[in-house]
């Protein structure tokens, strides 16, 4: 068979996937590794523009098309199953948005997989090859200890662009289960982890210099995690100290990585410096907020266990010269008009080296959207057709104390700002400074540069939707001295 795996992005969205270089949908590479090489495949990702996919579809030379989608991708994803069935050719959907809504996507799709289809992966590839897949597949939660699972095929680029960097996974799963995270509940609360063994091959023969280890949650909570991670880190220097004269004498690692983690991995020290000396350069900690009760809210208890340690743990970050790239929701219950701008300036006062902050977003498969659809919150409910506003850049829901629009306006004002102050070269050097690691200055760089990038892109949108007119208030003062290299002051939001 010829196999095209597909990943779809909405059409109407500029937001965070045009940030620094694509990063890979390594759920694709995944299956393409599981696929029997006796069939074809072909990746096409959408993060590189959708002509690739309209072209090839058209051309009614595949066998089978496999899409996964999240939320924002849903719309574009059924419209690529429409233009596969014109084609006729059978069509599957698996992924996060599928598992959440499958009775949706069996609308428009002719199978869909339920759930981590690492299982049963192979029986869709027998059904598909004798014309006769399943409507419905329901895939559990796989033994990745087990030789090869979780393995990507590195070596598969799109066939629309190239990947500038590479993605690999060590484990999956998450025990925090946040409000409005479906990981917990699509991937399972216990952190199940890969053979270290596997890990290392995958890692050596990836061909990038630069990963992305895409773990929800690296380092884990709690001892039995942090044990583990500090084993793979170990195993990753000495596997660089055998294989290179550079790692051996000079303690230089071979690749460069960033992941993601909790806040409490800056309380282990001695884990932080075995992540630098395997090339870790960045970590992305999910802060969401600065409000205790928004905190309980989010379910984020590990969050709010450390919310009046976050200054010594950043810190701890820095002292073992790992960047921090922090992640914030904006639109809690307890936000209002000034929690943008507060909770830019908190960050930055922290010592945070690039920060992120989005619309709050209850998506499908999440306690949160479960509990917003009950009590009549949602209003971006025109499916499919509105599941394209689910991009974390637009409030698709009413926030309890400002409109959806103004909380758009507030976060428009971070961005406007963003695009066109001149911060960024200041922000690499602060980091350069507090890191002491030229590594993690560099990755802040790009970071800082893509997001600048894409509060650009974002721009026309936003000056169509919000109009031109722009005027200086104290919020966009506090949010300049978020941008500058010190601030003069700061104003800390009610915790």
């Amino acid at each position: 068979m010829r196999i095209a795996l597909i990943n779809p992005i909405a059409r109407r969205t500029q937001g965070y996937h045009t940030v620094g270089c694509q990063i890979p949908q390594l759920g694709l590479q995944v299956l393409a590794q599981l696929t029997p090489r006796e069939h074809h495949v072909d990746l096409i990702d959408e993060v590189f523009g959708h002509d690739a996919t309209d072209q090839v579809i058209r051309r009614g030379n595949y066998d089978l098309v496999g899409v996964t989608s999240y939320t924002s991708g849903a719309t574009r994803a059924y419209e690529i199953a429409a233009q596969a069935r014109a084609a006729d050719i059978p069509c599957i959907i698996g992924g996060p948005h599928a598992s959440a809504m499958p009775h949706e996507a069996a609308q428009y799709f002719d199978s869909v997989a339920v759930g981590e289809t690492d299982d049963i992966y192979a029986d869709i590839m027998a059904d598909a090859a004798r014309g006769g897949l399943k409507r419905h597949y329901k895939g559990d939660l796989p033994d990745l200890e087990r030789p090869g699972v979780g393995r990507a095929r590195q070596d598969l680029q799109p066939i629309n662009g190239t990947y500038g960097v590479a993605a690999i996974q060590t484990s999956r799963g998450c025990p925090v289960g946040c409000e409005y995270c479906s990981v917990t509940r699509f991937n399972g609360a216990p952190i199940r982890r890969r053979r270290i063994e596997d890990i290392l091959d995958e890692w050596r023969n990836t061909p990038k210099g630069f990963l992305f280890v895409v773990d929800d949650n690296f380092f884990g909570v709690g001892e039995k995690h942090a044990i583990w991670a500090k084993q793979l880190l170990r195993a990753i220097v000495r596997q660089d100290r055998q294989r290179s004269w550079v790692s051996r004498n000079l303690g230089t690692p071979q690749r460069r990585w960033f992941s993601q983690t909790t806040i409490n991995m800056g309380d282990d020290l001695e884990g932080m410096r075995l992540a630098r000396k395997a090339g870790c350069c960045g970590m992305f900690v999910g802060f969401e907020t600065f409000n205790a009760r928004s905190l309980k809210d989010y379910h984020k208890g590990v969050n709010r266990k450390n919310l009046s340690r976050y200054q010594e743990l950043v810190h701890g970050f820095h002292k073992a010269g790992i960047a921090v790239f922090g992640g914030f929701i904006v639109g809690a219950d307890e936000d209002d008009e000034e929690t943008v701008s507060a909770t830019a300036v908190e960050a930055v006062r922290l010592g945070v080296d690039t920060i992120q902050i989005t619309n709050l977003t209850p998506l499908p498969g999440t306690r949160m959207y479960d509990r917003y659809v009950q009590d009549g919150r949602i209003f971006a409910t025109n499916y499919p057709q509105d599941w394209e506003r689910y991009t974390f850049v637009e409030t698709v829901y009413h926030p309890r104390k400002m409109s959806a629009q103004r909380l758009d306006e507030t976060i428009y004002e971070l961005r406007y700002l963003a695009a066109r102050e001149p911060w960024v070269w200041k922000r690499t050097l602060r980091t350069m400074w507090r890191t002491r690691n030229f590594a993690a200055a560099a990755f802040i760089h790009g970071m800082n540069a893509g997001w600048k990038r894409m509060a650009r892109v974002q721009a026309p949108r936003d000056e169509q939707r919000f109009g031109v007119q722009f005027t200086t208030n104290p919020r966009t003062e506090l949010i300049r001295e978020a941008f500058g290299f010190f601030q003069r002051r700061w104003t800390s939001p009610a915790t």
